[in-house]
Formats: C-alpha cells, sequence, structure tokens
C-alpha cells in the first residue's frame, strides 16, 4: 500500500501541479483496490486533493488564493477518461476560437464519443454533447478542432474561404490523422477533408 502510494505521488508531482486524474491513470502500479486506497489516503493527508466521485488533482497554490480550481479542459479530460471516451473542443468554441463567430457559448462545452451529459465539478460545470463527428486521438487536437467545426457549421456554410481557415490550423500530423479517417466521415465531410488536404498542400 505505502508503495504504490509512493510510485503514484512521483507520477503525480512528475506530472506537474494543475493536472487532474482517475484512479485509471496509475493502473500499471497496483491493483484497483489497492490505487483506490493510494489516492484517498493521499488525499486525507492533503498530498492531493478530491474534486469529484473517483477525480483527483494536484492543484496549483497561490501564494494568497491557495489552492486553485483546475481549468475545465483538465476536468474534461479526466471526466472523459474515467469513462473511457475521446472528448474534443466543441464546434461552438472552434468557431469562437477562429473568429468565425462572437457568440462565446455560455458553459464550457465539449464534444465527445460518449453519452451528452452536464458534469459538475469542483465549483464548474462541464457540458459534454455526443459527437456527430468522429473523435480521433488525445494528440491531434487540431484535427478534432476542424471536424467539429465543420459538424457544427453544416455542409451548407463551407466556403473555400472556410477551407483556407481550416488548412492553416493544421500540421502534417493532424492533416494525416483526418486523411485517415475519412472512411468514417459523412461524405460532404471527407470531400471538406479533401479539400482541406489540397489547400494545406497547395
Amino acid at each position: 500500500m505505502a508503495a504504490a502510494a509512493d510510485r503514484i505521488i512521483k507520477r503525480v508531482r512528475g506530472k506537474g501541479r494543475g493536472w487532474a486524474f482517475t484512479p485509471k491513470d496509475f493502473l500499471d502500479l497496483g491493483t484497483r483496490a489497492s490505487v483506490d486506497m493510494a489516492l484517498s489516503r493521499l488525499a486525507q493527508q492533503g498530498h492531493i486533493r478530491r474534486i469529484g466521485r473517483g477525480l483527483y488533482d494536484y492543484p496549483k497554490l497561490h501564494a494568497k488564493l491557495g489552492a486553485l480550481t483546475p481549468d475545465t479542459d483538465t476536468i474534461a479530460k479526466a471526466v472523459a477518461s474515467q469513462s473511457g471516451d475521446k472528448i474534443s473542443t466543441s464546434g461552438a468554441q472552434a468557431a469562437n476560437l477562429m473568429g468565425i463567430s462572437t457568440q462565446v457559448p455560455a458553459r464550457a462545452s465539449y464534444a465527445t464519443s460518449g453519452p451528452t451529459r452536464i458534469k459538475k465539478v469542483a465549483g464548474r460545470t462541464i457540458a459534454l454533447k455526443r459527437s456527430r463527428a468522429p473523435i480521433l486521438d488525445n494528440d491531434t487536437p487540431g484535427a478534432n478542432a476542424v471536424l467539429q467545426l465543420l459538424s457544427h457549421l453544416g455542409k451548407a456554410k463551407i466556403d473555400d474561404d472556410l477551407i483556407q481557415r481550416c488548412a492553416g490550423l493544421l500540421d502534417d500530423h493532424d492533416l494525416r490523422a483526418l486523411r485517415k479517417a475519412q472512411a468514417v466521415m459523412p461524405g460532404w465531410m471527407s470531400d471538406a477533408v479533401f479539400k482541406i488536404s489540397m489547400a494545406h498542400h497547395g
């Protein structure tokens, strides 16, 4: 038990302050029961903080305010990993970031491969909405943002200007991931990815 706790706190410190996590992040270090017990003890001792059911963080500290609330992206990633779902920035947020829309989403919203739900964690409200577009692996945030943006805007809104903007968002790694996923997209979205790919290389 003590050995599991030592290994867990070492990994937590390695990730740095601000990280939110679940017992699933440590299943290579011990049985689920021993990991749960170690996390619970570490939280009691004040090394980590419990922010929700099966959710913990290693809080950033502020000189005057003490432990800070984790940011919404960090919480959303932990919530998704808890249920084994993939997650991406939402189409509305992607549109906002790219200056296509001036509407700021009222609450932090994310696209997920899991069910639509609203989670309240550590005083923050996070909306997870089941994605109509495929969600790719977490190491391709640009590709996911583009897919969510296309899904959010819809077929009729895709013009040359948007294709150029999307192409500018992507690196080669994102683009390869998009090309690979074309088979699981609706036809119109796959066509848009093809045009984005041509614009990126052109």
